[in-house]
């Protein structure tokens, strides 16, 4: 694939392929490559200047391997990394090259799903810390309330299949009662962690029936089919051959088998090195 022009896919580890997936459905033509950070994952925890430095690893090594676009599938890094590398580092090095996060899609959405304007948010510490959230639905839907709660336990309990263990399901219903408890209006809560949708059944049946549970896949898929019919000059250099490549910085074959339940098929991933 390296002499094709996959779209780039990053996420710190296993999260982003809930976005892969939306991205697969919605863009079947195109061809995607994705990397995953396992080694250094999780993020969440990680200062900005960490974060920002791995990201841009990552960006600069999916650019070499022919990726013209890349999207950074990952809250914390797109909180964290993405406006660096957009102002700082592609005018300098990647012009003609574009990275998109995750933030900017879900909370243009946000202002449409709310009834009530009471919205919750469910992410990394990372995330949270950012405030990016709060000040991205501040821009487009400025009177809508939002409330947030990290959640660093989430992460580790899926990567290493604890979610829907008793501990799991009671630590995961524990924090999401204390969001609750944070606004008794809210309606709508995003989970806004790429790894989160692999809960949203379980967090959908132990919240009240009006308040509604948002994944960020399809949103994200939609803004980046529009995206590309918006810039021509972006679209007509991916390549369209059907065909998706993995790649992670941990090994290969843990990888490949939880990619597998992640993304329900079988994944043969390969292992690079980023520094």
């Amino acid at each position: 694939m390296n002499k094709l022009n996959p779209i780039g896919v990053f996420d710190s580890g296993y999260g982003g392929l809930t976005i892969l997936a939306e991205l697969q459905q919605k863009l079947p033509e195109y061809d995607f490559l994705y990397l995953g950070d396992n080694a250094r994952a999780p993020y969440g925890p990680r200062s900005f200047d960490v974060v920002y430095e791995f990201t841009l690893e990552a960006v600069e090594y999916l650019f070499n391997q022919g990726c013209e676009l890349v999207v950074l599938a990952c809250n914390t890094a797109s909180a964290k990394a993405l406006r660096t590398i957009q102002q700082k580092d592609l005018p300098q090095l990647f012009p003609s090259k574009r990275v998109l996060g995750v933030i900017r899609p879900s909370t243009e959405a946000i202002g449409d799903l709310s009834v009530t304007n009471h919205v919750g948010i469910l992410a990394t510490e990372g995330t949270v810390k950012s405030e990016s959230y709060v000040i991205e639905i501040g821009k487009f839907s400025p009177n809508t309330i939002v409330s947030q709660h990290a959640c660093p336990i989430w992460v580790p309990l899926i990567e290493n299949n604890k979610h829907f263990t008793e501990a799991g399901k009671m630590l995961i219903r524990e924090d999401v009662e204390k969001l609750l408890q944070k606004d008794q209006q809210i309606d709508t809560i995003i989970l806004a962690c790429t790894h989160y949708p692999i809960l949203k059944e379980y967090i959908q049946s132990i919240v009240p029936e009006n308040v509604q549970i948002v994944a960020q896949g399809a949103i994200i898929a939609e803004k980046l089919h529009d995206y590309l019919e918006r810039h021509p000059e972006i679209e007509q250099k991916c390549s369209k051959t059907g065909n998706t490549r993995y790649l992670t910085t941990e090994n290969e074959t843990v990888f490949s088998q939880n990619a597998s339940l992640f993304l329900n098929q079988e994944i043969i991933a390969e292992h690079i090195k980023l520094n």
